[in-house]
C-alpha cells in the first residue's frame, strides 16, 4: 500500500466517528496496539526533542525500506505515533522523504491537540523525514 492509501485509509476509519471524543479512544486503542518497543531502545538518542511527553522513535533499514518502531509515556501521544508511524513505516527513504503528509488536516487532529502536542507532532514527523534523509544515502 503506498503513503497516499494508508492516508486515505486512516481518513475513512476516522469519518465513521461523529464526536471528537470518540475520534480521541480511537487513537488511544491504536497506541494499545502499537507493537512494544524494544527497552534497549529506549535511549536518550531515540528520544524525539520537542514533544511535551516522553516519545522514543527507533528506525531501522531492512531490505531498502525503513520499519520505525516507537513507545511513548502518554497514552495520547502513544496513539499519535502510533499513527504516523502505521502511514511511514515499511516504505523506502526516498518514498517517506518526499511525501506529502495530508491526513492530519484531513480528520482535523492539529486543531484538537493542545498547542503542545501539535508541537510534538510536528517534532515526530520532522524526525521521520530526517531518519528518511540519513538512510537515502545508504540506499543510493
Amino acid at each position: 500500500m503506498t503513503i497516499k492509501e494508508i492516508q486515505d485509509k486512516i481518513i475513512d476509519e476516522f469519518a465513521l466517528f461523529d464526536e471528537w471524543m470518540d475520534k480521541y479512544e480511537h487513537i488511544i486503542e491504536l497506541g494499545k496496539d502499537l507493537p512494544i518497543i524494544s527497552e534497549s531502545n529506549k535511549t536518550e538518542d531515540n528520544l524525539i526533542k520537542g514533544c511535551q511527553s516522553r516519545v522514543w522513535l527507533q528506525a531501522d533499514l531492512v531490505d531498502g525500506k525503513i520499519i520505525f518502531t516507537a513507545d511513548s509515556d502518554a497514552i495520547i501521544t502513544k496513539g499519535i505515533i502510533a499513527l504516523v508511524i502505521r502511514v511511514f513505516s515499511h516504505h523506502t527513504p526516498k518514498e517517506i522523504a518526499q511525501s506529502d503528509l495530508f491526513f492530519i488536516d484531513q480528520i482535523g487532529l492539529k486543531e484538537h491537540l493542545s498547542p503542545t502536542r501539535a508541537n510534538g507532532l510536528v517534532s515526530m514527523i520532522k524526525e521521520i523525514k530526517m531518519y528518511a534523509i540519513a538512510f537515502q544515502t545508504q540506499v543510493n
